[in-house]
């Protein structure tokens, strides 16, 4: 495991400057929020349009695949819902700390880093961990808040969620490089030069962002959010490797990705869907604290076990 660590501490050090940053208030909430938007909508989108667009849809999607990290996600989503039921809590906070018991920081952590450790096939795998994060989760805890609070299911919200996804810079990435893939035309020199350099700073930025963020976060509900964090970073990836190795036999270095992504900590994007919601914003940012502070041994743990 020790290698492994050393390869992944750069990673989580870029985490650590960030947040010395903010913290120290070196770089503000305001310049945070900078820093996340040209990542988010140019260095990240840059990264994976490029990426997409030099994979064919078969390096990426695979039912196999997808109904073993559905399954997985389902089994942990039920029973982190479950024991917030039993907690006596809201069905909308319930929803809510499902989705940081199985979405991970795949976007700003995983596409980055992942590929770097596990080498370039693991891009297709870690797209196809992220579009299932972003289309179905993402709609799912939308779905079931608007019908919690409105007490039924409207059409109104089909378009709200159809919106949400072609607003979504990741999606609309994804999807234009896989279309200009199917072409079956290369990507000029100079477009794929200009791609891979600005994509470089997704890394980087990233990874900064993430900790600048963390710096205004407070560790308030901490036995809940230490709960949380045991789903995501030990249960999410238990749950997935069982389905994807015993269950649907998914080829093994496409497992050992799905593996490692579902061992990320929790998600910002969480925090962003409970803070719009006005949904228990205070646990879903310990979680996300919590979780990443820990994830430095947990996610290098389970990388050096999927590449053993």
């Amino acid at each position: 495991m020790l290698p492994i660590l050393m390869k992944t501490l750069p990673f989580f050090a870029l985490i650590g400057l960030g947040f010395w940053a903010g913290r120290v208030r070196f770089f503000s909430p305001e310049a945070t929020a900078y820093l996340t938007k040209f990542v988010f909508y140019f260095a990240l989108s840059a990264m994976l349009f490029r990426f997409a667009a030099n994979l064919s849809l078969a390096e990426i999607y695979s039912t196999r695949f997808a109904l073993a990290y559905l399954t997985g996600c389902t089994v942990v989503y039920l029973l982190a819902f479950g024991v917030a039921m039993l907690r006596r809590i809201s069905i909308a906070e319930g929803a809510v700390e499902a989705q940081c018991a199985v979405i991970g920081n795949t976007g700003f952590l995983g596409v980055p880093m992942l590929v770097v450790l596990l080498g370039a096939q693991a891009a297709g795998p870690v797209l196809m961990v992220l579009s299932i994060d972003l289309i179905v989760f993402s709609s799912v805890i939308t779905l079931i808040i608007t019908a919690t609070r409105e007490g039924r299911m409207r059409l109104g919200i089909v378009k709200v969620l159809g919106m949400g996804l072609l607003k979504n810079p990741m999606i609309v990435s994804m999807v234009l490089g896989l279309a200009w893939s199917g072409t079956g035309m290369a990507v000029p020199a100079p477009v794929n030069d200009f791609l891979g350099l600005l994509g470089a700073a997704a890394t980087p930025g990233a990874l900064f962002a993430i900790g600048a963020s963390l710096a205004t976060k407070s560790a308030e509900r901490v036995q809940v959010a230490a709960w949380l964090s045991f789903c995501k970073l030990i249960l999410h990836p238990l749950a997935v490797a069982f389905c994807a190795l015993v269950l649907f036999k998914v080829e093994r270095e496409a497992a050992g990705v799905m593996i490692a992504a579902a061992s990320l900590p929790v998600a910002g994007n969480v925090y962003i869907l409970a803070q719009h919601y006005g949904v228990a914003p205070q646990r879903v940012s310990a979680s996300i604290l919590i979780s990443t502070a820990v994830s430095i041994l947990t996610v290098s743990a389970v990388i050096a076990w999927v590449t053993a």
